[in-house]
């Protein structure tokens, strides 16, 4: 008899957990809270970490019809416009890593992880808002709303940073503020002047603030974030409230000509306020007998990285591999879910921990402002590059 795993959320962690799962000889089922599946933001860099996963699991033509594959990282100075660094992408990092480094909308990726997780098999059903995790020796269930309840063999929660199945079974309180707002805009490119279009990824650094530019979309769109040290308003799990653009410009200060350009031709500022958790310290965080963590649930981080969707979509291939290896060898299921979480949480932790040190460094002032600035320019792409990871 196939074996069922419970997937809760429907974002890229649960469908990437989805698919992994039906290409493990696993039932996926996913329930997903809201009446569709619809994913918070704007855009997605994708390290060849998770573009080697995606191509593994036969997407790499679907990313190729929707994504954007820039040909270089730029670092410049939001101070004066120089450039600080550089990192080449494109066929370089193809040739290196086997996988290309793409970026692409948020949408667009979660929609065609949900046609591939259908096209294998999973049942995936919406406005199914769990209530309750109900955990046995031999299985594990959920309540749905009022009253429905299932079960499996397996749950894994994905249901994100504020999660309900790590609240239940974890009861380790919420997410921490981190004193950093998020402000992101996107715009079609054929609408902003010319000089402020761009192929590549650029990250512009200044005091306590730092900016990132980069195609989606196949290039016709343009993705800019910006993130900025202030006060939190509104709901803390709400990732989509209207900025006041006032508000940006004011945190933002005065920077260089062409960032300023850039800042005011975005239009519809939207904006959240960052949390996150202490890096994991263990594989306990992120497995608790039947019940498994995945992405954000797991091991929320600052985007200074751009690992946080790629970390999610190696979970779900480690879960994958780990529940192949229960049903091909007869492995008892909690030994199997462990065996996962033995795989993930130092590799996560240090992601985890390197997102929060970028912080530092992206927003530094004076004599490590400096520092980093002359080592961007001495040393460049050998900064730049993260062989460690995108192998």
């Amino acid at each position: 008899m196939t074996r069922q795993v419970l997937i809760v959320g429907g974002g890229i962690a649960g469908l990437s957990a989805a698919l992994a799962c039906m290409k493990a000889g696993w039932d996926a089922r996913l329930y997903e809270q809201f009446a569709q599946f619809s994913e918070v933001g704007a855009g997605i860099q994708l390290g060849p970490n998770a573009t080697r996963i995606l191509d593994d699991w036969g997407l790499d033509r679907a990313l190729e019809s929707v994504a954007a594959f820039p040909q270089q990282l730029r670092v410049r100075s939001a101070i004066d416009g120089r450039q600080l660094g550089r990192l080449r992408l494109g066929a370089a990092f193809v040739q290196r890593y086997g996988a290309p480094y793409a970026t692409v909308h948020r949408a667009d990726l979660q929609d065609l992880l949900l046609e591939a997780a259908r096209a294998a098999g999973a049942y995936l059903k919406l406005s199914s808002r769990v209530t309750a995790v109900l955990p046995s020796i031999d299985a594990v269930g959920l309540r749905i709303g009022e009253g429905e309840e299932v079960e499996g063999d397996a749950l894994a929660g994905a249901d994100g940073l504020w999660s309900m199945v790590r609240s239940q079974v974890y009861s380790d309180g919420p997410p921490a503020w981190t004193g950093h707002l998020a402000y992101r805009a996107i715009a079609p490119q054929r609408d902003l002047p010319k000089p402020l279009r761009s192929d590549d990824v650029t990250v512009w650094l200044g005091p306590r603030l730092h900016v990132v530019a980069y195609p989606v979309r196949r290039g016709e769109l343009l993705n800019v974030v910006a993130i900025v040290q202030g006060a939190a308003s509104g709901s803390p799990q709400d990732w989509d409230q209207l900025a006041v653009a006032a508000n940006l410009h004011i945190a933002m200060g005065r920077q260089c000509a062409p960032l300023q350009d850039l800042m005011r031709a975005m239009p519809r500022w939207r904006l959240w306020a960052l949390h996150d958790r202490a890096p994991l310290a263990s594989a306990d965080e992120m497995v608790r007998g039947r019940v498994v963590l995945l992405g954000d649930a797991a091991h929320p981080m600052r985007p200074y990285f751009a690992q946080g969707a790629g970390m999610a979509i190696e979970d779900a291939a480690e879960l994958g591999c780990s529940l192949a290896l229960a049903a091909k060898a007869g492995i008892d299921v909690p030994l199997a879910l462990r065996r996962y979480a033995l795989n993930r949480w130092e590799r996560c932790a240090q992601v985890q921990a390197r997102s929060r040190r970028n912080g530092r460094i992206f927003h530094a002032t004076g004599l490590v402002q400096w520092g980093r600035d002359l080592s961007l320019r001495l040393l460049g792409e050998l900064l730049l590059d993260q062989p460690w990871l995108y192998r």
